[in-house]
């Protein structure tokens, strides 16, 4: 076939952005994958850049592009979208045509993650080695990319960029178009089995070029590092280091990885959150529940890309090293050297920033799929048939004594976080569960007791070395340096691994020491006491649909117009709690055993609970402050509110005849039934209140049935309200809203209907309903009055 006449490059792209707008998608595909089969790099370069920015849209977020990250599998374009942007589709076939010609493509500097950018700006290369040899110098605020890392810095910047979505735009995560181009990508590029598939596309020149590769001689030196004033390299022009093909093999996969870690991950800086020691630093980035959930698929894939090693790989001796393949290579160091540390801040600030509501579970969900790397092995056998955790395989010692800081330090942000949750919540207490349930796995807990005591091993006793600093990325030292000597390797990794992060003065606290152990007894006290406050929300969710039981239409059950919960919404209230008994006693109990708390401790605190609890310590208020104008909650008070413990008793407290129709009355009725009776307190207000004085039995009727209002009366006395209010006059009057009530209209009209069948006129069986409902209440008056004598 011919080729096609070349066209002017501005002609061409006009072309296509005319056409973009004004045919369907699948039609665009299929024209713009024969333009990339037919046409030559030297156009497919101009429109480059314009057809990522349509796809994934602009960095400022104004052009949504294809939204996938809000396109699902159930669109019709879902299937479109993803064939075009799949690693062996058009659109890499594009990226790899135009790779083979060297091209170079510019991104803005003030589009990458903040670190990054304030790194550049102040004359600074970036430690990862993927920003060497791209920043223009003087300097221009440009990176100048391969058409590979344009494409994934644009593809990855999508998912941290706010755009303008249409309304109505939302679904499930993990089933977007963009979640499931990302598991693609990550399992194309960074394959558990094989090698990476060689590129789709050859010219004449032969395979496709790679960038300048890292060295072979070269260990991943600075991965994951970070700098400080003694290793601040200023930008200059750096040479090339000599291609090597075992080296080409892999560019794409670092390349992919390198780009989501800076993208993704590097938002906070390790220097600030080491100066201030904890992640309360106010940074203008805040991640979004999506963007964690794809950092855990990036964490559960690399896992799983890890614990592919070959056997004969995992050697640890440098000869062994030195054989592997780059791939086998790259799997051994991939979590320790690119991920470990940017996470870890990352974590630490999600930790102590975001919301205390249940969206945390993305982030929670995260940090435990990082520390378990053993479901991740392809094992079938992770689980004993009966559902209880097998041991942790003693292989993973050394992993948990590299990442220490993960288990130990994000242990405790959670407990801080689970002390000022609301654990009644089901949602709350699952995720409560949930990290208890990973800790008590067998040999966990004595793999981290282990790594902290190779942390606090005298540093003389180790090495006989004087002066001796340990050698860190931040320290101009190499993880993958010159072994240390079998006896001290360990302790060096666990050393190594909490300065780098914390750094040379960091003040380590225990996981399993006294002042941690403290903290959790608190928390058991709180899982104790939400499991008090959950029962009495079922006892009570039960009492009450009981009284909405078909039976209370016929007056025998609550007659509380302050309840506002249905049938259905107190199911869901008891079904609720029930989860919430499930998930905090297991949690309880998985406590104890990491903790190692005996019965009498746990007795003990179970009694305290109980103390509080009985003989209607839950009825208390809050721990108040009395005021000039009422109560004000002390930082106890709200505590106590946050976890259930104690709370206000929150009840209409107007006048009993204006507040708001219910949804069992008629709007209607309620309106006359309030003008008649107005009329009638207007009218004979005066004689209703001599009635109600007299001491006889006339009087006690009267005030049974005229004077209501001291009833609201005597539920203001329980309420934190202004003295004022409680003590305004309270006259006698008529209330005839309960005949507005549906039920009371259903129970009139099956009492007519008896009557009838009994030859009753309208008359007689009004009379006979009056009579009865004198009856009723006269009997229900006499027992109230001898209750209030005994």
């Amino acid at each position: 076939m011919a080729a096609p006449a070349l066209q002017q490059p501005s002609y061409f792209l006009a072309n296509l952005k005319a056409d973009w707008t004004n045919k369907p998608l699948h039609q665009r595909c299929h024209e713009l994958s024969k333009i990339i089969d037919d046409y030559p790099a030297k156009e497919l370069h101009a429109i480059f850049p314009w057809l990522v920015e349509s796809v994934f849209g602009s960095l400022d977020g104004i052009l949504s592009g294809w939204n996938l990250r809000f396109l699902q599998a159930r669109s019709a374009e879902y299937n479109i979208a993803m064939g075009f942007l799949d690693p062996s589709g058009p659109m890499m076939k594009l990226v790899y045509k135009l790779q083979a010609e060297e091209y170079k493509y510019e991104f803005p500097v003030s589009y990458l993650p903040g670190p990054i950018k304030s790194s550049i700006q102040a004359g600074v290369l970036p430690d990862c080695p993927l920003f060497h040899n791209k920043i223009q110098f003087p300097m221009s605020g440009l990176l100048l990319l391969n058409p590979f890392e344009y494409y994934m810095f644009n593809f990855a910047s999508s998912l941290i960029t706010p755009k303008i979505y249409p309304p109505g735009q939302h679904g499930s995560c993990s089933d977007s178009a963009y979640f499931v181009l990302v598991d693609s990508y990550l399992k194309y590029f960074l394959p558990t089995e094989g090698n990476v598939p060689p590129s789709p596309f050859s010219d004449n020149r032969g395979n496709v070029a790679s960038p300048a590769p890292r060295s072979p001689s070269v260990p991943y030196v600075g991965y994951g590092g970070h700098s400080t004033s003694l290793l601040k390299r200023h930008i200059t022009h750096q040479p090339s280091v000599n291609a090597d093909p075992a080296a080409q093999e892999i560019w794409r996969s670092e390349t992919l990885l390198q780009v989501f870690v800076e993208m993704w991950l590097h938002h906070y800086s390790l220097e600030m959150y080491q100066k201030l020691q904890s992640p309360q630093v106010k940074e203008p980035f805040t991640p979004s529940e999506e963007h964690v959930l794809v950092v855990r698929l990036l964490i559960k894939h690399l896992h799983a890309f890890s614990s592919s090693l070959k056997q004969e790989s995992i050697s640890s001796s440098p000869s062994a090293h030195s054989h592997s393949s780059p791939l086998e290579e790259l799997k051994r160091v991939v979590v320790q050297r690119f991920v470990q540390q940017k996470l870890y801040v990352f974590l630490q600030h999600c930790f102590g920033h975001w919301p205390l509501d249940a969206s945390f579970r993305a982030v929670l969900e995260t940090w435990l799929s990082y520390i378990q790397p053993w479901r991740y092995t392809g094992e079938k056998n992770s689980t004993q048939a009966d559902g209880q955790n097998r041991n942790v395989p003693d292989k993973w010692a050394s992993f948990v004594q590299e990442n220490l800081l993960m288990y130990t330090k994000l242990f405790q942000g959670f407990l801080n976080r689970a002390m000022r949750t609301d654990l009644v919540n089901a949602k709350n207490a699952l995720m409560v569960f949930r990290v208890a349930k990973v800790f008590v796995q067998p040999n966990l807990s004595e793999m981290i007791q282990k790594a902290e005591q190779l942390f606090l091993e005298p540093e003389h006793a180790i090495l006989q070395r004087q002066n001796r600093v340990f050698l860190t990325p931040s320290h101009g030292g190499s993880f993958l340096s010159s072994r240390q000597p079998v006896g001290t390797d360990s302790v060096f990794k666990v050393k190594s691994h909490v300065y780098s992060l914390e750094g040379q003065d960091c003040q380590y606290n225990l996981m399993f020491g006294p002042d941690l152990r403290k903290n959790v007894l608190k928390l058991i006290q709180i899982i104790a006491q939400a499991r008090q406050t959950a029962k009495r929300i079922s006892d009570h969710s039960t009492e009450m649909a009981a009284n909405n039981s078909f039976l209370s239409w016929f007056g025998i059950g609550s007659s509380d117009h302050n309840n506002s919960f249905t049938g259905g919404e107190m199911d869901d209230m008891g079904e609720g709690v029930k989860k919430t008994h499930e998930f905090l006693d297991k949690a309880l109990d998985y406590l104890c055993q990491i903790f190692r708390l005996n019965t009498g401790q746990l007795s003990q605190l179970m009694v305290n609970v109980a103390s509080v609890d009985d003989e209607g310590a839950s009825k208390q208020l809050p721990d108040c402050i009395a005021s000039e104008n009422g109560l004000i909650l002390t930082d106890l008070g709200r505590l106590q509110i946050i976890n259930g413990l104690r709370r206000f008793e929150i009840e209409y407290q107007g006048d009993p005849e204006l507040q708001p129709i219910r949804s069992y009355e008629s709007a209607f009725l309620v309106r006359l039934m309030f003008q008649i009776s107005s009329f009638i307190n207007a009218r004979f207000g005066d004689h209703m209140e001599a009635l109600c004085s007299r001491p006889d039995l006339l009087g006690s009727i009267g005030r049974h049935y005229l004077c209501s209002s001291s009833k609201v009366a005597e539920q203001r006395r329980k309420s934190p309200v202004a003295r004022q209010l409680r003590e305004r006059p309270q006259r006698a009057r008529l209330s005839l809203r309960v005949l507005a009530s549906y039920r009371t209209l259903l129970i009139l009209l099956l009492l007519y209907m008896l009557f009838a069948l009994l030859s009753f006129g309208v008359l007689s069986s009004t009379g006979l309903v009056l009579i009865v409902s004198f009856l009723y209440e006269l009997l229900l008056n006499f027992f109230h009055e001898k209750l209030k004598t005994q």
